[in-house]
């Protein structure tokens, strides 16, 4: 299932993509729960509600749509007014990015192949969703786009075995780590952490939906496709990873605890090239769907 966090009006809410349209998930869960119990009032308005409450199962969205079947309500709960998909999660707790996880990439770096993940992190501010712009200051100099998939973390995860690392994901989505590139190679010069380059705000975009996991299967071989007006920069599959996915789950959750709604950013493949005020930048995943953002100046950074 594609399930998006949704601008509805004024109102956030789940939806979910299905054939007769997009289904407000949100009433549907709270009109279910009425149903059950009319004391119960119970509310989600975005995917990390669900996951937050421990609710996002394939087992919760199969009783609703058994409830709106059985009681002729799925009319009822279809979005039928426009409404615009934000990031699936609109601030996540962590986000856990990999460096040179892809070959391609880690040549056009002119760096070697890691013999285990590169981490580093990204904070939730830079965080934003489809048709949000890409802000750049002026005067920062070189701007990349980076095409990635990312894991949305649905459970609490410590020391999880390369076996059992998929069962703590809720699904996939789109991310593009935007890099202050000049800044990047400023600060590895003189030996200083690259933190500020990966943060500005806006240097996060992400979605437009949250891909279940059941719809990926595994092996996780999605095609990728990173475009700027139009041209295709990126272009690869997601199994030219160098660590694939249950590697990086396993390796993170030795010392570091995932919690829900968590985001681990996968890497990039090679490709990567610079992205200017005006710009329209496409990133898109198999089955997930494009992620398209404008471009923009954000005037002086002084």
């Amino acid at each position: 299932m594609k399930i998006y966090t949704l601008q509805f009006h004024n109102e956030l809410k789940i939806g979910i993509e299905l054939e007769k349209g997009m289904l407000d998930f949100s009433a549907a869960y709270q009109a279910y729960h009425f149903f059950k119990d009319q004391r119960m009032m119970v509310r989600v308005c975005t995917i990390g509600d669900l996951i937050n409450r421990g609710k996002f199962s394939e087992e919760t969205f199969l009783r609703v749509f058994d409830f709106l079947e059985s009681h002729n309500l799925w009319d009822h709960h279809l979005l039928r007014e426009r409404f615009q998909p934000l990031a699936p999660i609109l601030r996540p707790g962590k986000i856990i990015a990999l460096g040179l996880n892809y070959t391609g990439h880690a040549q056009e770096s002119e760096k070697p192949v890691p013999e285990e993940p590169i981490l580093f992190t990204k904070t939730s501010s830079t965080v934003i969703g489809p048709e949000q712009p890409i802000c750049i200051p002026e005067g920062v100099g070189r701007v990349d786009h980076e095409l990635e998939l990312a894991v949305i973390i649905g459970k609490t995860a410590k020391k999880i075995p390369k076996e059992s690392a998929l069962d703590v994901v809720a699904g996939y989505t789109v991310f593009n780590d935007v890099t202050a590139r000049a800044m990047q190679w400023q600060d590895i010069e003189a030996k200083l952490p690259w933190y500020r380059s990966k943060n500005f705000d806006t240097f996060g975009p992400m979605g437009p939906c949250l891909l279940t996991k059941k719809e990926v299967g595994f092996p996780i071989e999605l095609e990728m496709e990173l475009r700027v007006n139009g041209e295709t920069r990126q272009k690869a599959n997601s199994r030219e990873m160098v660590f694939d996915i249950p590697s990086i789950i396993a390796y993170i959750t030795r010392w570091i605890t995932l919690e829900p709604g968590d985001v681990i950013a996968t890497g990039t493949p090679e490709g990567i090239s610079e992205i200017h005020p005006g710009d329209v930048v496409e990133a898109e995943i198999e089955k997930i769907g494009i992620l398209r953002n404008r471009v923009e100046s954000s005037g002086s950074p002084n």
